[in-house]
């Protein structure tokens, strides 16, 4: 399997939180599936983490490069394409981080591993 994580999957899993599904957790550890993680949630984290909204025992560049290496993450940039798919989304949902891993999940064919339910609207498979 192919997936991507949402940005609350990637903390999650991270600091072995129990609101991570269980489902997401064995998709995650299992070393047969690929696992990507975003740009935009990247962006994500180090908007809140300096905005004071998100706590992390280190740096967001830290934190974030020393978890992917770990776990086996493979980064996945937003490419022009992305940002363009945006526009053909419904708006259901108005988060603009959300909505470009809906696009990216959409282009590259991934399952997005997210709680979110108003991702649940898309075009897009969801896994939780």
């Amino acid at each position: 399997m192919k997936a991507l994580l949402d940005t609350h999957t990637f903390l999650w899993w991270n600091i072995n939180d129990p609101q991570l599904s269980e489902t997401a957790r064995g998709i995650i550890s299992d070393g047969r599936n690929e696992i990507f993680f975003s740009a935009a949630s990247a962006w994500e984290i180090a908007i809140k983490f300096n905005r004071g909204r998100l706590v992390l025992p280190e740096p967001p560049e830290k934190y974030v490069s020393s978890r992917m290496l770990l776990h086996h993450f493979q980064a996945l940039p937003v490419q022009i394409s992305h940002a363009l798919h945006v526009w053909v989304l419904p708006d259901y949902h108005r988060d603009p981080f959300d909505r470009m891993l809906i696009a990216q999940a959409r282009l590259e064919k991934l399952s997005l591993l997210t709680s979110d339910s108003e991702i649940a609207r898309y075009d897009v498979t969801i896994v939780w």
